[in-house]
């Protein structure tokens, strides 16, 4: 258990490393993330642990956004199904809001003859 649980905080903090590098590219493009982000009580090391406490898989992306008057962390999980799952937690608290499958929008390839 000691393992797992050491493991997950590894994979964390490596995505903590890498989002806090993809959101410092992204301030100067949308300057309120950062305000987004300093007003979120939780942290995206958090919102990982608990989306991968509901749902196993490999976490492939994590980010904080404005819905419904609310802020959230969207979390994607890829199960060992290959499925694309969302996870997301109430950035305030800290709680699962809701579970879904990502809709995967299919793309054709039109050839010229």
């Amino acid at each position: 258990m000691w393992k797992e649980l050491s493991g997950k905080v590894t994979l964390a903090a490596f995505v903590l490393a890498v989002g806090t590098m993809a959101m410092l590219d992204r301030v100067s493009a949308e300057p309120n993330k950062f305000e987004k982000a300093a007003s979120a009580k939780v942290s995206i090391v958090e919102a990982i642990m608990t989306a991968s406490e509901k749902v196993s898989g490999a976490v492939v992306e994590a980010k904080l956004e404005q819905k419904h008057d609310r802020l959230i962390w969207e979390v994607e999980v890829v199960t060992p199904e290959k499925q694309v799952m969302e996870v997301h937690i109430d950035a305030q608290i800290g709680t699962i809001i809701d579970v879904e499958e990502e809709k995967v929008k299919s793309r054709r390839i039109h050839r010229r003859h």
